[in-house]
C-alpha cells in the first residue's frame, strides 16, 4: 500500500492506493486522515451492512480481472423506495464511522437505482424491477461471484 496526496477541487485529498501484480494501481479508496481500509475489507463491510438492513439478493462481484474502474461491485435490491433510501443511508453512515466517504453518489430511492462510488468498490442499490431491466450481473457475468445472499 502507498499513500499519495493530490488536489481535488482545490483542496488536498489523501487516498490509499493498493497495488496488484495484474495492474499498476487497482484501488483508490477515499480516506480521512490516518485511516486505511482495503478494498476487500470495504466490500465485505458493505455486504454486511446491506444484509443487516434486509437488502434482497446481495451480490459481491470481483471485477479486478475485467476492468480497472473498480475492484468490486456490490449489487443489492430494496423492496421499496423507503428501503432503498434506508440502505443508502446505512451504508454511507456506517462507513463514515470508519472514516470512509464516497467519491461520488448518484440517484435517489425514488429513481429505483442508487450508485455509491467508493473508488475500489462501487455499490448499486436497485428496486427489483430496475435491477431486472439493467441485469448488471449478466453484463458482468465473467466476474467472480464472491458472495451471494438471497
Amino acid at each position: 500500500m502507498a499513500w499519495w496526496n493530490w488536489r481535488e477541487a482545490g483542496r488536498p485529498t489523501r487516498a490509499l492506493f493498493a497495488f496488484s501484480p495484474y495492474y499498476d494501481i487497482i484501488s483508490v479508496t477515499p480516506l480521512k486522515e490516518g485511516v486505511s481500509l482495503e478494498a476487500t475489507e470495504l466490500a465485505k463491510k458493505i455486504v454486511d451492512i446491506a444484509a443487516d438492513k434486509k437488502a434482497e439478493d446481495v451480490v459481491l462481484l470481483d471485477i479486478r480481472r475485467l476492468t480497472t474502474i473498480a475492484d468490486y461491485f456490490v449489487i443489492c435490491s430494496g423492496a421499496s423506495e423507503r428501503q432503498i433510501a434506508a440502505l443508502t443511508q446505512a451504508v454511507v453512515e456506517e462507513l463514515d464511522k470508519e472514516h470512509v466517504a464516497p467519491l461520488h453518489s448518484e440517484g435517489v430511492g425514488e429513481s429505483g437505482w442508487v450508485l455509491l462510488d467508493y473508488g475500489s468498490v462501487i455499490v448499486h442499490i436497485f428496486a427489483p424491477e430496475v435491477r431486472d431491466y439493467y441485469r448488471l450481473e449478466r453484463l458482468w457475468s465473467q466476474a467472480l461471484t464472491v458472495v451471494r445472499i438471497q
